[in-house]
């Protein structure tokens, strides 16, 4: 089992679980109890548990935000596949807004080759587009969020509304027909807004866990939305209900 997929194991593990010990992780991943304690304080470094003394708890709580660094190590292949279908809807030359998040963050690695202009609304993009030799690359003010590196705030705003662009490519927490694209911060809902406003077209992505889900903070109407990309698990009703409000919607 490579470094990665025990990463996931054990991260799921605890998540499930809510609490294990180093003993139990060592059974279920197959490896030694030190192993089991280097990928520990990794895991905790990242904001995906918590240490203690001879194992480890999740930090989750019901209706949070899962940590960023739990979510970049979910659903990559599906990320990915949803990041390529965007990069396809992408013409060379275009100028583009990337919302924060891990599928954008998939979206911003999948542009790398490409003859595009960016503004990165994380850091976690602009480090990932950061000497893409055909990328011209702007970098917004604001405020990066702890772990997540999204950027907010009044100078993230304002970068925003300075700059048109062809297209938005936003993230979300949540999407329905009837609420909407929603967020769990706030701050991160008014950055999502101003992209949004600042771009001729916008395409929300989505895996379709998110469909169905409202989360805290409201974002948009449907009806501010020209695409959605998802995966092919999407539930039918959910992508129906969104199409009738006029979003095309794409299963990958």
């Amino acid at each position: 089992m490579g470094t990665t997929e025990r990463h996931r194991r054990i991260a799921a593990a605890v998540r499930e679980a809510r609490e294990l010990s180093v003993t139990e992780l060592a059974g279920l991943t197959g490896c030694s109890e030190m192993t089991v304690r280097r990928d520990l304080e990794i895991l905790a470094e990242q904001g995906v548990l918590e240490r203690f003394r001879g194992g480890a708890r999740s930090l989750l709580l019901r209706g949070e935000e899962p940590p960023f660094g739990l979510r970049a190590q979910e659903g990559v292949e599906v990320k990915r596949r949803i990041a390529a279908d965007v990069a396809a809807l992408i013409a060379d030359g275009e100028s583009v807004v990337i919302d924060s998040g891990t599928t954008c963050l998939e979206v911003a690695r999948a542009l790398r080759d490409r003859r595009v202009t960016v503004m990165p609304l994380s850091l976690h993009a602009a480090n990932a587009l950061t000497g893409a030799p055909s990328v011209r690359l702007l970098l917004p003010g604001g405020e990066p969020r702890a772990g997540e590196l999204a950027l907010t705030g009044p100078l993230t705003e304002a970068s925003l509304a300075a700059v048109r662009f062809d297209t938005a490519v936003i993230g979300c927490c949540g999407l329905t027909a009837d609420d909407g694209l929603t967020a769990y911060d706030l701050a991160d809902a008014a950055v999502k807004r101003a992209a949004i406003a600042s771009a001729r077209r916008t395409i929300a992505v989505a895996e379709a866990a998110k469909l169905s889900r409202t989360a805290l903070a409201f974002v948009a109407p449907p009806t501010a939305l020209h695409a959605v990309v998802t995966d092919e698990t999407a539930p039918t009703g959910v992508t129906d209900a969104l199409a009738t409000a006029g979003v095309t919607v794409r299963k990958v």
